[in-house]
């Protein structure tokens, strides 16, 4: 017991240096990154379209890449993963377990999916249900985010950071469209919607898009002080490419550029590996095809890799001209919003029922009117206003706000100009949660595919108020 003081003397001696190491360092930047994989077993159900299909084949590994900011005083997680969505408690329990193993609040962490249409389902068997049990992918997709977020923690070293934008406009086109007289937008209710979503391309009624795209490619650029990049963390407003293989998992095209910027950026004295990460922007409306001028055609997996290489030269051409900075402060809030959720009236719970007591039609074809009348059985007894999770992280004078949506764009270009005067920031989709499509009210009124109850699942007003709350949080 006589040695018992010397031991106390010498952890709180560290103690001691530790703190003080802090208070010298505060507003000093470091930063580490490091990516996991979570591709998943052969045979699991890919989820990208309207009928699930058994994965065959594995062309690229799925990951969920992670950086961490420190500022001397707190510090800030970025996790992006290659899946189409992820149910809330993925994100609840990977954050609770990052803030009890490595300290960091889970209010500063940011965890969403990139909507790479060729993964196998982090939704959970009922997708919209509030409340779940992580399952066993699940689970394990937490357990690779919190390794991936403690390796980031273990390679923190000095870091400078800068923000910039460039654009890629050429790769991005609305996927909403009025259609001239005598061509009838029909949806699976027996209605007809004055837009259509993925209309025939080179439709000869093909009228006007029904909304914006967003050309902004948006960039956080993380690199040693003398130069050595560490990561980038990126966000652009393209929902996928596709063009996969049969039954093949692939990130898409998220993970291609995240490839070729790596093959850029990659110093040759590098010995700590180069993360680069793609975030899906606000593109619930935005998609690869100009329906105008449709293109031939091609081999799996072609068109994405041109977008994700071109995007990604883009993106490694804007790097080395921004101004970096040392001295900068990181941390987050989150806010737990109240909005209306639909849930079925009587009269569609009827309609419904009646399509479900149907024949099931041709096998291996989509009976949409089916799918969708499971989707509103599956909505029944479910809250009329339940809490939706929003964030803010501030990065220096940038704000990183999210939303747990596939986000319309017009929403990320309102929040982008909101930012604008302090400092500039940029929205993030499909984050902490999967609520379905998150439209405009005004596009509400227009129908279409991201408007129909079992694709969408907040109220109409919900856009705004959500927006709102966010300007406020970033306050």
């Amino acid at each position: 017991m006589r040695g018992l003081p010397a031991v106390l003397a010498v952890l709180l001696g560290g103690c001691v240096m530790l703190c003080a190491g802090s208070a010298v360092n505060a507003g000093q930047l470091r930063a580490g990154a490091a990516t996991s994989v979570i591709t998943p077993a052969i045979g699991g159900d890919i989820v990208g379209g309207f009928q699930p299909i058994p994965s065959t084949h594995i062309h690229d590994e799925l990951h969920a890449r992670c950086l961490v900011l420190d500022d001397g005083s707190n510090r800030v997680a970025l996790v992006v993963c290659d899946l189409l969505g992820l149910h809330r408690c993925v994100s609840d329990e990977a954050r609770k377990q990052i803030q009890q193993r490595l300290g960091i609040p889970a209010e500063h962490v940011l965890i969403s999916a990139t909507h790479t249409h060729s993964a196998v389902s982090a939704l959970g068997s009922v997708r919209y249900a509030i409340h779940a049990e992580p399952d066993e992918y699940q689970r394990f997709v937490i357990s690779r985010i919190v390794d991936g977020v403690q390796r980031a923690v273990n390679l923190l070293r000095p870091a400078e950071l800068a923000f910039g934008t460039v654009e890629a406009g050429e790769h991005v086109f609305n996927r909403r469209w009025f259609m001239r007289d005598g061509y009838v937008a029909t949806n699976p209710f027996g209605g007809v919607d004055r837009v259509k979503m993925n209309p025939p391309a080179g439709n000869a009624q093909l009228d006007r898009p029904a909304g914006p795209v967003d050309p902004v490619v948006s960039v956080l650029s993380v690199r040693e002080p003398g130069g050595v990049p560490i990561a980038v963390y990126a966000a652009y407003s393209l929902h996928y490419v596709g063009g996969v293989g049969n039954g093949h998992i692939s990130a898409d095209y998220f993970g291609m550029f995240c490839e070729a910027l790596s093959r850029h950026r990659t110093h040759s004295q590098q010995s700590i590996p180069f993360v680069a990460m793609l975030a899906n922007g606000t593109s619930g409306d935005v998609n690869n095809i100009n329906f105008r001028t449709p293109r031939p055609s091609a081999p799996a997996y072609q068109q994405m890799r041109l977008v994700a290489e071109d995007v990604a030269e883009k993106v490694h051409g804007l790097l080395d001209g921004l101004e970096y900075r040392r001295e900068l402060q990181v941390g987050g809030r989150m806010s737990e919003l109240t909005v209306g959720w639909r849930v079925p009236t009587a009269e569609q719970l009827s309609w419904a029922a009646d399509r479900l007591s149907e024949p099931e039609g041709v096998p291996g074809q989509a009976n949409l009117p089916r799918i969708y009348a499971g989707r509103v059985r599956s909505l029944e007894g479910q809250p009329e206003r339940a809490a939706v999770p929003l964030q803010v992280l501030r990065i220096g004078d940038v704000r990183v706000g999210t939303m747990p949506c596939e986000v319309f764009c017009e929403i990320g270009l309102e929040y982008r100009r909101r930012v604008a005067a302090g400092g500039g920031g940029f929205l993030v989709s499909l984050a902490h949660g999967y609520y379905g499509y998150l439209p405009t009210a005004e596009q509400h009124l227009l129908g279409g595919y991201e408007t129909w109850l079992g694709t969408n699942r907040l109220a109409a007003d919900a856009a705004g108020m959500m927006l709102d709350e966010l300007t406020q949080l970033g306050r």
